[in-house]
């Protein structure tokens, strides 16, 4: 689609229209794509404002990180917080410093579920484990459970034993579902204590851990055979 025919649906009181419009920037280069994208961050409809966002992850340069990095000083919904977190990720590790003073301003669950995911994979094991041992302590079940399924990621980096710690500790956890995750996670630890952990866990009270358990047992024999 031509730029014109672009512009004309960006103008166009319909939001599908306006969404259309962002999807089809995808062809154009971003010095022409990012001053439009900055324009719909502030769009009065939720969606395409969280479309704007995301299109500013995929045409990078100063611009649209500098816009992602206002945005998520200024914006309330947590939607497009998270959104703009998991679009700032895209830029490497330039965005970590910023993605780290989120995480611990907002304590919503969404948004700091979306930066566990994607700090997960920035290779910087340092980040991720003060995330991950900020959301194992935090209250919201979903944050603790996703920092225990990311803490997957460190297993072979230098910050392997403090995950592993992180864990074992998890694994007396009070809520079952919870410590049926801890179970998929310890599966990736080569170590005597994670093997013990799991020995203890087959044990448990709760038919949910149990067959996390036998679960895996059953993958590892039928990868070894």
């Amino acid at each position: 689609m031509e730029l014109a025919q672009i512009e004309a649906l960006l103008d166009s009181p319909d939001p599908q229209s306006r969404m259309k419009a962002i999807t089809e920037l995808r062809h154009h280069e971003p010095t022409i794509v990012v001053p439009l994208l900055i324009q719909l961050t502030n769009d009065r409809e939720i969606l395409v404002r969280s479309f704007a966002v995301m299109g500013l992850g995929y045409k990078r340069n100063g611009a649209s990180f500098d816009a992602l990095v206002n945005i998520l000083a200024h914006e309330t919904d947590y939607n497009i917080i998270a959104e703009a977190a998991n679009s700032l990720s895209k830029f490497g590790d330039q965005s970590l410093t910023h993605l780290v003073a989120i995480f611990e301003q907002y304590p919503h669950w969404l948004v700091r579920q979306s930066i566990l995911a994607v700090v997960s994979e920035l290779e910087c094991p340092e980040v991720a484990l003060h995330l991950c041992s900020l959301g194992i302590d935090d209250s919201d079940i979903i944050v603790k459970q996703a920092a225990i399924a990311n803490i997957i990621s460190l297993k072979n980096t230098p910050r392997a034993p403090e995950a592993l710690d992180m864990l074992l500790q998890a694994a007396n956890d009070a809520n079952a579902e919870t410590r049926a995750i801890v179970v998929g996670a310890l599966r990736h630890f080569d170590d005597r204590q994670a093997k013990a952990a799991l020995a203890e866990l087959r044990c448990d009270s709760d038919y949910r851990v149990v067959a996390a358990v036998l679960e895996g047992l059953l993958e590892t024999q039928s990868e070894e055979a």
